[in-house]
């Protein structure tokens, strides 16, 4: 039993595409659709890409055996991301659109990947760098320093005072890491177990990933509804289907309380806007409009417009790392250089 679930954990890790191929394949795929192919016939197509040969016939298999396309990529471990946003073709039937966006969407994620991966492994490697240079300082110059110092008492508790400071700051390093380690996989494999309510209050206790989350819930929430709109649907049963999903729990748990409200007779702006990571400027786009199609056009405007101002954003707090690093390895540089020095300066001064 133990066995099974460790082999169907790691399965997916395994046998997922690389995220550049998912890429690809929603590209290809949604070229051919813009040209006027049906989908098996693209999907047919893109098998001539020996690389994407595997991910578009088992695409295919799954289609024609029944299931929906979020189902058929979910089956070959497609990132979660990319099948939640596409869960919703079930209802709009609009394929080629909700892939465009999709890729769009997916296209962002791994630009902010990339580019945090750059800024960071520079200060990395220079942090790992200073702290062999740390531990050098501490096991051998400054045990050289005390014997060397050893007449001068003053001097020689000055260079002991050094060495346990740095002691105190590499235990705190240490078991930092170790406690954001240990919480980070805890988190990782008990959140599925944790309410979506304290999911939720939890997300909005950490200051700078509230706000991305806030920007992104609001984004798929104004995205998934004006494209439901466009179907005709109205708004109660939109948010029958958005609570019906389960890919993305916290727009699902929200969906469902909105669509209490509206059950009692209770228009959903004010919940709209005392809910917690969802944007306000939603609740008065939806004060403003009484029209579904003036709702549905200025929804689809605000994803445009928040698609936008998450990129500027993210990327802007991308830029800061860098410096930051920086800043804080000048600043233990500094102290390590003034831990050589202060005994020297003491000693000239006690000549």
């Amino acid at each position: 039993m133990a066995l099974s679930q460790k082999k169907r954990f790691w399965q997916p890790v395994s046998n997922a595409p690389k995220k550049e191929l998912q890429l690809r394949f929603l590209r290809r795929l949604s070229r051919l659709l813009n040209n006027g192919y049906p989908i098996i016939q693209a999907l047919e197509i893109i098998q001539w890409d020996s690389q994407l040969k595997s991910i578009s016939s088992s695409v295919m298999l799954s289609l024609k055996s029944g299931k929906h396309f979020d189902e058929a990529l979910e089956a070959i471990h497609f990132k979660q991301s990319i099948t939640a946003y596409l869960y919703f073709v079930r209802s709009n039937g609009d394929l080629n659109t909700s892939i465009e966006k999709c890729i769009s969407m997916f296209e962002q994620r791994l630009l902010y990947m990339k580019k945090f991966q750059e800024t960071i492994r520079y200060p990395l490697i220079l942090l790992l760098i200073f702290a062999v240079l740390l531990y050098f300082v501490k096991q051998s110059v400054l045990p050289s320093f005390v014997d060397l110092f050893q007449n001068s008492a003053e001097t020689a508790s000055a260079v002991m005072l050094t060495m346990a400071f740095i002691d105190i700051a590499g235990r705190f390093i240490m078991i930092a890491s170790l406690i954001l380690g240990i919480g980070f996989l805890i988190w990782r494999f008990q959140q599925r177990k944790i309410s979506i309510d304290k999911r939720i209050k939890f997300y909005s206790l950490i200051p700078i990933y509230r706000h991305y989350k806030t920007m992104e819930i609001s984004f798929l929430f104004a995205a998934h509804l004006s494209s439901l709109l466009t179907t005709g649907l109205s708004i109660k049963e939109i948010l029958v289907n958005m609570a019906r999903q389960k890919k993305q729990p916290i727009l699902a748990y929200y969906a469902s309380l909105l669509t209490s409200e509206l059950s009692k007779g209770i228009y959903v702006t004010n919940l709209l806007a005392n809910l917690p990571l969802i944007d306000k400027q939603i609740s008065v786009i939806f004060q403003k409009n009484s029209d579904t199609e003036a709702l549905e056009k200025d929804l689809s405007v605000y994803a445009e417009f928040q698609t936008e101002e998450m990129h500027r954003k993210v990327m802007k707090i991308i830029t800061y790392i860098q410096p930051i690093f920086f800043l804080i390895l000048a600043s233990l540089i500094i102290f390590i250089y003034m831990a050589l020095m202060w005994p020297m300066f003491q000693l000239i001064n006690t000549i």
